[in-house]
């Protein structure tokens, strides 16, 4: 979400040649094992997409498109004014852009997160798990921060997709959790998730707080820091043994041509996504990224599903 004030105008697979193993001009071609993964990985992606699910998901950037298409002065009246707030631009603000710049890059990012999230679900069986979550995010989250924004007081209008992408991007770390627990180590216990949790949280505060605070800006390498460490001590408490874990897991991702390359996708997004939502120079022309809303959605989109993935409540 994008803060404006009011006073402004405007947020190797080697070839098989033959070598080694017959005669080279047999008519026999081996088929690579890393290419026979490859094509067994889409072949399964494929025919575990629903229609009606990326239907689902496209209806997203339509709602976005559709509130971009409106005369400006009226999208401006969507806005949720924090010293006029009213449940009707609490929902709506979410979904208004009053730039195209602004639209396009959440579109862009909610593409990616729900792209990769929901191929994620269903190679895990937890389809019904992340079309749950989804909804959440976009009927109930958009109300529930609007109203913890009026935590911190401001004369000054918000708008924008932004804090639903963050919280797309919470989820994703549950999402990898149980992906890697199907498809590459099946004794995973999906209860020691927070030990990820806590270094992001950390990661956030090491983009957020040295831009927000004065002073040397040792407040966000302190959070890094506690939170590696309380990950690390979360780790241990439910019995996981790190570097064992650890090496284990990477030779299992490398091993698994297409699964492994989509893990290794949405890890990148959970740590490289922080970076958009948390810029090195929140301001903009006459605007500033709101940062409490996008850590609000992050932390509340891992935090409740992750009490009810823990409790087996979408065990398929």
């Amino acid at each position: 979400m994008t803060v404006r004030a009011l006073s402004t105008d405007g947020s190797g697979a080697g070839s098989d040649d033959g070598s080694g193993g017959g005669p080279a001009d047999g008519p026999e071609r081996n088929e690579p094992a890393s290419a026979s993964a490859s094509s067994g990985f889409r072949a399964e992606l494929a025919a575990s997409v629903r229609v009606v699910d990326v239907l689902l998901l496209l209806l997203v950037p339509g709602a976005l498109l559709a509130v971009f298409a409106l005369p400006e002065s009226v999208r401006r009246g969507l806005a949720f004014s924090y010293t006029d707030p009213t449940l009707a631009t609490a929902f709506a603000s979410h979904f208004v852009h009053l730039d195209a710049s602004h639209l396009a890059g959440n579109a862009v990012g909610y593409a990616l997160l729900a792209g990769v999230g929901y191929a994620i679900a269903v190679l895990s069986a937890h389809r019904r798990f992340f079309l749950t979550a989804l909804a959440t995010f976009l009927l109930a989250f958009p109300i529930a921060l609007s109203a913890l924004n009026l935590a911190v007081p401001r004369d000054a209008i918000g708008f924008g997709f932004s804090g639903i992408n963050m919280a797309l991007a919470g989820l994703l770390p549950l999402l990898l959790g149980v992906y890697a627990r199907e498809r590459f180590v099946p004794s995973a216990s999906l209860r020691a998730l927070p030990a990820a949790f806590f270094p992001l949280v950390g990661w956030i505060a090491l983009l957020a707080l040295p831009r927000s605070t004065d002073g040397f800006g040792l407040a966000g390498t302190a959070t890094a820091v506690a939170g590696v460490l309380l990950g690390i001590l979360y780790a241990s408490s439910t019995g996981v043994r790190l570097r064992r874990s650890t090496l284990g897991s990477v030779r299992d991702i490398a091993s698994r041509p297409g699964y492994g390359d989509l893990f290794v996708a949405g890890a990148v997004l959970v740590v490289g996504y922080p970076v958009v939502g948390f810029p090195a120079d929140p301001t903009g022309e006459g605007s500033v990224v709101n940062l409490y809303v996008h850590l609000l959605g992050f932390c509340l989109a891992f935090i409740g599903p992750f009490a009810l993935l823990a409790g087996g409540a979408f065990e398929e």
